[in-house]
């Protein structure tokens, strides 16, 4: 018996040890995500903006507007950016990610992927480790994105996609990240990186553009296209951040509420446990006496 309640004893420390831990990376991920959601609800409308007016030029010009980013040709070569974080502990979040990613390779671009034309850029730790388990062909150059988040370190990536795109190397570049709405809600999306897409039609209408450029539209465009799209890559690796510490957050809590559930219970059957060795012990008390006199 007293084993047993020894026994008990040290998984309610071990669990209080595990809660204490929990909740600290509560308030941790709590204040960090403060941080990445102004940093995305900051972002979020200039950046929408940007590329409604992007899409709606590149939608009504006629030409390649200085640019080829825009140029629609044969999709024969792929480029799969999956935006993951470089830790754990955040619930299905980056699960999501790869299995989006996964299912985006596997389903749409099945025959460039049998070919071997489809490469993997992860953004993130894990995407790195699963693809490369994996035996996709995956480039690790711009995993630790997150080691140094900020706009010029990854404008790199953009810039290596438009780089790569000009050249040819790749017919389509696609995003997939996960879209913050709050702490608890996570949207995961894929999103067209390039070429840029075009607005859709309504009723069989293209919507025009109406916009006056100074100087002329194709040199204006040619500047602005790729500023545009390195605003887009950031605007996306910031709805990651905050989405990864919103769901750590989350995840935090729910761990930290399993605990005290579990806490209730090994208490409850502590205390039953106690109470039947003092009952055993009064009883051979009791039964010891009761001998003595007779």
């Amino acid at each position: 018996m007293a084993g047993a309640l020894k026994e008990v004893r040290n998984r309610i420390k071990s669990i209080q040890s595990t809660q204490q831990i929990t909740k600290a990376m509560k308030m941790v991920s709590a204040a960090k995500l403060r941080r990445a959601q102004d940093a995305i609800v900051q972002m979020r409308p200039y950046a929408k903006k940007l590329q409604e007016m992007l899409s709606n030029i590149v939608s009504n010009a006629e030409g390649n507007l200085g640019s080829n980013l825009a140029l629609e040709r044969p999709v024969e070569r792929v480029l799969v950016i999956p935006v993951s974080s470089d830790r754990g502990l955040c619930g299905a979040y980056n699960a999501n990610v790869i299995k989006l990613a996964r299912n985006l390779v596997n389903e749409k671009y099945a025959e460039q992927l049998r070919k071997g034309n489809v490469t993997i850029w992860p953004i993130g730790k894990k995407a790195f480790e699963y693809f490369s388990k994996a035996k996709y062909n995956v480039d690790p150059g711009h995993k630790d994105i997150f080691l140094n988040l900020n706009f010029e370190h990854v404008q790199t990536v953009a810039q290596a996609a438009m780089e790569a795109f000009q050249k040819k190397e790749y017919d389509v570049v696609e995003l997939v990240y996960s879209e913050f709405k709050n702490a608890a809600t996570q949207r995961f999306v894929v999103e067209r990186f390039l070429p840029i897409p075009k607005v859709e039609q309504k009723e069989g209408k293209a919507i025009k553009a109406d916009f006056i450029f100074e100087p002329e539209m194709d040199s204006l465009i040619a500047e602005l296209m790729p500023k545009i799209l390195n605003t887009q890559m950031f605007k996306a690796v910031l709805d990651a951040k905050a989405s990864e510490e919103g769901a750590r957050m989350t995840a935090m809590d729910k761990a930290s509420e399993n605990a005290n559930e579990l806490l209730k219970t090994l208490r409850i059957s502590y205390n039953r446990a106690r109470q039947a060795a003092i009952t055993t012990e009064l009883t051979e008390i009791v039964s010891g006496a009761a001998a003595l006199k007779g």
